[in-house]
């Protein structure tokens, strides 16, 4: 008889509960990916279940979760445990389950970034930010792309990487969300709240405004209107900083080798990552493009 593919992920969330004076009797898998999302049953709480050798990232986001809360910043809460726990070789967080929620708009995003970057940088360990985390990663798993496309991409990593090591100056660094785009603040019947902390840093601030940025410049899901209303909300147009270029293709980077990554196993998502890689490479016209989000 097969097992189950949530079976090994069930006996660390079972190991993880334990420790932490939780009960796993009934738990559902809401998403079983590279990190793992269960809901306890009847105890309004979410486990999750990170990769191996992230327990460092993990206690990054859970001394993150407990700045934001003493500051009064809407996002996530963590349960009242010690943690993260260590099970099976996984770092295991708990969180209070959110209320329905809905994407937040661009504003909001830009609500909650201007209240972020106010703050002052937290006196505890956050790193500092590295745009092109796991670039190299995902690049050696794309075996769905040709290899001159890959070595293209490889090129442009290097050359940007180097272009942001010689960045301009810009706004003060500021402790930083990583990936602000609507999908990690939400909106729910309590009000907007960040989520996905695992990318905090100290670092520019434009890159929290980049993304919202590449969303109006490049792919075109936000329109001109909607990208005013963020700048006037947040105070600040980053694209017009000489230092935005490089910022943008870093991101643009990354959502092109997301989806090349994926298309390797999810052959449906080939011809968008394929779409991604000839706009960068000049052979679909000038931006906006019409990108399709992968999920």
């Amino acid at each position: 008889m097969t097992a189950s593919p949530a079976a090994p992920a069930r006996h660390v969330l079972e190991q993880a509960c334990s420790a932490a004076g939780l009960d796993s009797a009934g738990a559902e898998p809401l998403r079983l990916a590279e990190n793992q999302i269960w809901r306890l049953h009847g105890q309004r709480v979410i486990a999750r279940i990170s990769r191996e050798g992230q327990s460092a990232a993990a206690a990054r986001e859970v001394r993150v979760a407990r700045w934001l809360a003493e500051e009064g910043v809407a996002a996530v809460r963590l349960v009242d445990v010690e943690q993260p726990v260590e099970a099976g070789g996984r770092p295991v967080t708990f969180w209070v389950e959110l209320p329905p929620q809905e994407h937040g708009s661009v504003e909001d995003v830009a609500h909650v970034l201007s209240q972020l970057h106010a703050l002052t940088v937290p006196d505890i360990e956050l790193g500092y930010l590295d745009p092109f985390v796991r670039i190299g990663e995902r690049l050696e798993a794309a075996n769905a792309i040709r290899d001159e496309d890959r070595e293209w991409l490889y090129g442009l990593h290097r050359d940007l990487a180097a272009a942001w090591a010689e960045r301009p100056a810009g706004l003060p660094d500021r402790a930083v969300h990583g990936d602000a785009w609507p999908g990690n603040i939400v909106r729910t019947v309590d009000g907007t709240l960040m989520m996905d902390l695992e990318r905090f840093s100290v670092g520019p601030p434009e890159w929290d405004l980049v993304s919202t940025a590449v969303r109006a410049k490049t792919t075109g899901a936000v329109s001109t209107r909607e990208y005013d209303r963020f700048c006037a909300v947040y105070g600040h147009d980053v694209t017009t900083w000489e230092g935005y270029p490089i910022l943008a293709r870093a991101r643009e980077l990354r959502m092109v080798t997301y989806a090349a990554q994926h298309a390797a196993n999810n052959p449906e998502w080939s011809s968008q990552a394929q779409y991604r890689i000839d706009c960068l490479r000049g052979r679909s016209g000038p931006r906006p493009w019409a990108w399709k989000g992968i999920l």
